[in-house]
């Protein structure tokens, strides 16, 4: 439509049964990333590569065959932590992985996963930018919750 601000950031929440420290390691140690992917993009990542500042890089293996460099941007131990990717070499094309973690009640904390494309310039991403919606987000969370929670991964994965 005409007029419309096509909308740039995607994000999902929920509460998860697992105190911030257990999810925020899962999100922060790269190698365990794959395990709790919800987009199906993640291959694997070196061990050795935990996060712990802002300007940290760690490298991961995408379904794509090639590897991305993920800047750390903003951290904070156990509550906050967030990457622009890039192709090894290359610019950063724009875009944020985000993940907030808020301990709301005994061994709960809310977790809040967003996906933020407002800087996003390179045409070729375009697309499955658009695809990364709060559904998608939910997977990965839903996925996180069953590993922090000590669950089978959610069926169909």
């Amino acid at each position: 439509m005409v007029g419309m601000t096509e909308q740039r950031v995607a994000s999902a929440t929920r509460d998860i049964h697992a105190d911030a420290a257990t999810i925020f390691e899962l999100i922060a140690d790269p190698s365990r990333q794959p395990e709790w992917d919800g987009m199906d993009n993640l291959v694997a990542a070196a061990p050795g590569q935990r996060v712990h500042a802002v300007g940290d890089v760690f490298v991961m293996a995408i379904h794509l065959g090639t590897e991305r460099n993920n800047r750390i941007v903003e951290f904070d131990e156990g509550r906050r932590i967030a990457w622009r990717p890039s192709e090894p070499g290359r610019a950063e094309p724009g875009h944020l992985w985000r993940w907030e973690l808020e301990p709301v009640g005994d061994g709960v904390t809310r977790v809040t996963h967003t996906y933020d494309w407002t800087e996003l310039t390179d045409e070729n991403r375009m697309g499955r930018a658009r695809r990364t919606t709060s559904e998608r987000l939910m997977r990965s969370i839903e996925r996180l919750a069953a590993l922090a929670e000590g669950r089978p991964l959610p069926a169909g994965d």
